[in-house]
């Protein structure tokens, strides 16, 4: 199926299953093919939708840098759901599309069925933006000028040596989707996509005002994600927050039956009506609530 955004960019979308939808939006190193695990498993109830963002193929790769950015991310989002005739749907986005879920719950909640956040906060640490932004431009780079040497080095950074060294041949095949991507899309939305996108301290009022419920899931050995969520979860009311132990970044395939567990008993709560967000006798200081 193809879904076309607004500036005529083809999307490459996929459908599996019948049930309440679940459209799954991929981080930087991956595609529509990242989410098989969690595809296979809530197929059968839900209907899952991936798709390949812009800049990966067999989606459109428009050679313009300025064809990318959070907002072009978010309405390309919105064509995939228009697509596929969903109104709402519950989104599950890993890192960059995490930080896509949490721009549609903030600008479109009515098309939000829920969020679940995962491997979010790089570049969200106030005072480590403009580093952020200038290893992101610096990674640009390297994809535009030998797109194979900087998938290797992507590929055995430090959040992602958990999952090479738990499952060997699942980490050479998630480097291998990675290496067979377009230079030119991953360079583009380096630096059109994630070294420009608006830091997640600047939208603290817009985060706190989200009501539609929300998972936030990071692994412990992601150091750039957990300031983000912690800070995350004290804002966002509507929030919990799993961590999962001995875990990197690509938390979906490196850890795909607690992840499966985590969204399954979070979407299970919303279709009873049993979700409910933080209380607030929970935000009291000091150990009984006391100190003013």
């Amino acid at each position: 199926m193809i879904a076309t955004a607004a500036d005529g960019t083809e999307l490459h979308v996929e459908v599996t299953g019948t049930g309440p939808t679940i459209l799954f939006l991929h981080e930087f190193a991956g595609d529509h093919r990242s989410w098989e695990p969690q595809v296979r498993h809530l197929s059968s109830r839900y209907r899952c939708v991936t798709y390949a963002a812009r800049g990966y193929e067999p989606s459109g790769v428009p050679t313009d840098a300025a064809a990318y950015s959070q907002q072009i991310a978010v309405t390309d989002a919105l064509a995939v759901l228009d697509t596929v005739g969903a109104q709402w749907a519950h989104l599950v986005g890993l890192s960059m599309g995490g930080f896509c879920a949490l721009h549609l719950g903030i600008r479109y909640p009515e098309r939000c069925g829920s969020l679940t956040v995962a491997g979010v906060g790089y570049g969200a640490v106030p005072g480590q933006e403009a580093e952020f932004r200038a290893e992101a431009e610096a990674a640009a780079a390297g994809f535009r000028a030998d797109p194979q040497s900087a998938a290797q080095r992507y590929a055995h950074g430090p959040t992602r040596v958990q999952y090479r060294e738990k499952n060997p041949r699942g980490w050479r095949e998630f480097a291998a989707v990675l290496a067979g991507h377009d230079g030119v899309g991953l360079a583009n939305t380096l630096a059109g996509v994630q070294a420009r996108r608006p830091s997640l301290t600047g939208l603290t009022a817009e985060l706190a005002a989200v009501e539609v419920p929300v998972l936030l899931v990071s692994g412990d050995e992601d150091d750039g994600c957990l300031e983000a969520n912690l800070m995350l979860k004290r804002t966002m009311p509507s929030a919990a927050w799993a961590v999962l132990p001995r875990t990197g970044h690509t938390i979906n395939l490196e850890e795909p039956a607690e992840f499966n567990r985590l969204v399954d008993d979070f979407l299970d709560e919303i279709g009873v009506g049993s979700w409910r967000g933080r209380h607030p006798d929970s935000l009291g200081r000091g150990i009984v609530g006391m100190v003013d």
